[in-house]
């Protein structure tokens, strides 16, 4: 979908307490943005004046022009002061040897100031790196909310359903990305008993992204292209319960039919029941089943859910409340 953003996405509405904590207002950007130092872009601006043509829209061996350098290192009166100048010339969007941009460079960098200051400029919102990847699929798979934030607010119309060249939309790789984080906290906390303070922060900027998407009107039911699998999938897939229970926090107008969408036959609750040893894996079941799955549903293989737990006492005690 593409649409300027922020937009209210039909049939989805957020529960009453979801809203408050989700820090996604365009105003708060202010209050993180600092002022530029006008001394600094000035003597940025007079530096770069001098500079001749050739050495302006240079290009090193790995494709970076000084804008990607200065954008790189945070330096960003230097940045401006480039982007400017590269802008009139015509080449605001050159890219380097990974197909990035200077703005795409500035999202991997988590610089947010630096990402408005390019958008301000005429930096194309839409261009993409050598894995189709977008300014949101960059941020989206960092966990970067500020730099999300700048690009969902800048009032220039986003496709929010981009994909890259693995199928992907940036709800996806946020989900992806929160996933392996999740998981590497779990490791974490199995092996040190304390999990790591900034992986957890970590895990709470990459669910505020998939909250600024959600937001903004990114769709739960897009399918990834190779197995067709929805963000639920992905979520279940993993046995990522806190994903789960955001996921299906959301107050959907079909969340029977979200919950029940198949991916390669599978539903989410198909997945569930394959989750052997997970110690989630019964409470995504009654989660799931509490919101609407549909336990009857067959797979390809003409498996039920039930028919997918494994053996044993865990195995018969959740089957009882499959059937």
């Amino acid at each position: 979908m593409t649409g300027t953003v922020p937009i209210q996405t039909s049939g989805l509405c957020w529960p009453s307490d979801s809203r408050a904590e989700d820090h996604t207002s365009p105003y708060l950007l202010q209050e993180f943005r600092p002022q530029m130092d006008m001394v600094k872009l000035q003597e940025a601006r007079v530096f770069l004046q001098n500079m001749d043509y050739s050495r302006t829209t240079w290009q090193d061996d790995d494709g970076d022009t000084i804008l990607h350098i200065y954008t790189a290192k945070g330096l960003r009166e230097y940045a401006f002061a480039a982007a400017e100048k590269l802008s009139e010339l015509g080449k605001l969007d050159s890219k380097e040897h990974k197909g990035k941009t200077a703005l795409l460079v500035a999202v991997t960098a988590n610089q947010p100031d630096i990402v408005q200051d390019l958008l301000s400029l005429g930096a194309d919102i839409s261009i993409c790196d050598v894995n189709g990847q977008t300014a949101l699929h960059l941020a989206a798979t960092y966990g970067f909310p500020r730099v999300m934030q700048v690009i969902l607010y800048a009032g220039l119309r986003v496709d929010l359903e981009a994909r890259n060249f693995e199928g992907l939309t940036p709800l996806h790789c946020a989900v992806i990305s929160h996933c392996a984080t999740i998981k590497a906290i779990n490791a974490s906390s199995s092996s040190t008993w304390l999990a790591d303070g900034s992986l957890q922060t970590q895990a709470e900027d990459k669910l505020m992204c998939l909250r600024l998407l959600i937001n903004s009107g990114a769709s739960v039911l897009s399918q990834e292209i190779k197995s067709n699998k929805t963000v639920l999938h992905l979520a279940v897939k993993e046995g990522n319960i806190q994903l789960v229970r955001f996921l299906l926090s959301i107050q959907l107008s079909n969340m029977q039919a979200f919950i029940n969408m198949k991916a390669h036959g599978h539903t989410a609750l198909h997945m569930a029941a394959g989750l052997h040893g997970s110690p989630f894996q019964e409470e995504l079941i009654r989660l799931l089943l509490s919101r609407g799955a549909d336990p009857s549903i067959r797979n390809l293989e003409n498996d039920q859910p039930a028919h997918l737990l494994q053996s044993g006492d865990k195995g018969e005690r959740v089957r009882g409340f499959l059937y």
